[in-house]
Parts: C-alpha cells; sequence; structure tokens
C-alpha cells in the first residue's frame, strides 16, 4: 500500500535515540524528506545521517526541547530547508532510571522528567501548529498529522515512576485538545498519539538481560513477546499517513501486545530465551 509520504516532510524529535532512528528510517523509507532533531547527541545523529542513502532528503537540528523559543528556532530551520512541515512526531523523552517512589524523589528530578516528557511535546505541538498556521494546509487536501509518542505507564500507572507516568498522562489530553484546535488550520488535520509498552531498544536492552525482568513485564499481555523500535515507527507512518489514516484522529493507540492492568502468566509460562530470539536486531 502507497502511504502517499513520500512528497511529505517529516519532522521527528528525539531522533537520535532506538525509536527515533527507527522512525527516520521508516519514513525515509516512504520516499519523505526528514527533519531531525537532537536536544544532545547531535554530532551522532549527523554521522549516522551522513552514512544513510537518504542523507540528501535529512536534516539535522539541534535544540532543547524544553525552550519554546529553541524548538521555534528548529521548526523555522526545517521550513527554510524544505519549504514546509507536513507532519510532525513528537517522540522526545526520558525515562528515569532509578526506582524512586514519589515522596523520595527530589524536586529536581520531578521537573525535570516533566520537562522532558510533557513539556517538550507541548512546545513541539505548539510550534507545529504555529508552522502549520503560516505554511497553510496542502492543496492536495492531504492533511497534516501530529503524533505523540507516549506510554503505557501513562494508562497503566508505573510504580515507582510516578513524574513519568504522570507527565505521559498529559498527552491524553493533549491529544484531546489539539484534535479539535489543528482542524481551525487545517480542515484534514489528524492528532494522534502511540503508547508503547516495553520496547527492546538499545538503552534498555541491559535491563532486558537481567534474569526475571522479561517474564515480570510479559506476564500482563497476551502477547509473550517484547517490541521492537520498528514496531512503533511502523504504527506511527499508517497514523501519519493521508491514505491510510485519513479519518482517525483523537486516538491513543497502544503498541504493548494486548498489556492489560492485570497478571495473565505465571513467570514459568514464559521462555525467556525464546523471547530474546524473537527481538532479533531489530531494536
Amino acid at each position: 500500500m502507497d502511504l502517499q509520504l513520500a512528497d511529505k516532510t517529516i519532522l521527528i524529535t528525539g531522533a537520535s535515540g532506538g525509536i527515533g532512528r527507527a522512525l527516520c528510517e521508516t519514513f525515509a523509507a516512504e520516499g519523505a524528506s526528514v527533519a531531525l532533531c537532537s536536544a544532545t547527541r547531535g554530532e551522532e545523529l549527523e554521522r549516522y545521517v551522513a552514512g544513510r542513502p537518504w542523507g540528501s532528503r535529512a536534516l539535522c537540528l539541534r535544540a532543547d526541547l524544553t525552550d519554546p523559543t529553541a524548538v521555534e528556532r528548529a521548526f523555522a530551520d526545517a521550513r527554510e530547508r524544505f519549504g514546509r512541515i507536513d507532519v510532525c512526531v513528537a517522540n522526545a523523552g526520558a525515562w528515569p532510571r532509578p526506582d524512586e517512589m514519589l515522596h523520595e524523589a527530589s524536586v529536581e528530578r520531578i521537573r525535570a522528567t516533566v520537562g522532558a516528557n510533557l513539556f517538550s511535546s507541548l512546545w513541539t505541538a505548539r510550534a507545529f501548529m504555529g508552522s502549520l498556521a503560516r505554511s497553510g494546509p496542502r492543496p492536495d487536501a492531504h492533511g497534516a498529522a501530529l503524533v505523540f509518542i507516549g506510554s503505557t505507564a501513562g494508562i497503566f500507572g508505573e510504580r515507582h515512576h510516578a513524574d513519568y507516568a504522570c507527565a505521559k498522562a498529559g498527552l491524553t489530553g493533549l491529544v484531546a485538545s489539539l484534535k479539535n484546535e489543528i482542524v481551525l488550520l487545517d480542515p484534514f488535520a489528524r492528532v494522534n498519539l502511540v503508547a508503547p509498552g516495553w520496547t527492546a531498544t538499545h538503552m534498555v536492552r541491559p535491563e532486558l538481560e537481567q534474569a526475571g525482568t522479561i517474564q515480570r513485564i510479559t506476564r500482563t499481555m497476551p502477547l509473550r513477546q517484547l517490541a521492537r523500535a520498528a514496531d512503533i515507527a511502523r504504527m506511527v507512518a499508517v497514523l501519519a499517513s493521508p491514505a491510510a489514516s485519513r479519518h482517525v484522529s483523537g486516538q491513543c493507540i497502544t503498541v504493548a501486545g494486548g498489556m492489560e492492568g492485570r497478571v495473565l502468566w505465571n513467570p514459568s509460562d514464559v521462555d525467556e530465551d525464546a523471547v530474546r530470539k524473537r527481538l532479533g536486531d531489530g531494536a
């Protein structure tokens, strides 16, 4: 199926991470031009892009996404290069690695987590809508698309990571609101949210190698496997597509193996080695 993305420009935040790179590859494979934003790993991202066959259709940007002025500047640079931005993927975020109960977490950690996961998406969405107001709708009626990357933590919560769960849950309200605002700028524009569960990126593979982790994770999932970064990226591409999702807006799509808020399996029912084998190198 032709997703009708080949003539589109996609701006992706958090482009240097595992899901971010999968997003780059997925959209580039569809023939799109990509504006790739990274806050802290800009040089690494530039080296990566320079070695890709689609590198001539890419622009690397650096911006602190918690700074609205820096975000606006990144969008302006992308418009200067490509003329307009058709799709925005607000992917940037950070999961605080230490397990801490809320009353034990520092104020600095909580503010940083909410800033990186909620305010960065808010400023990104604000800049994208401002960009859309400047460029106006496409003449072919292929509506603009804004896709947020959330988390199942925002749906089910996550013990010892209340700050992260709170920030990701906030994206639900953002989507529900912006789907009604963006159509005032482009009558066919859409806003959606993808909520991954545990995804086998390079960042979390050390945890996944620890005995018992996969059993603990998958016991709330009917599918006894984990997502790969490419699984998330493909769902985002479908939601961004004016061909595949022209009438889908305001939705939260979970990519989490059917995860529920209850235990479905005993730990002994899950073969950790088999799950790792199915992951392959798809992160």
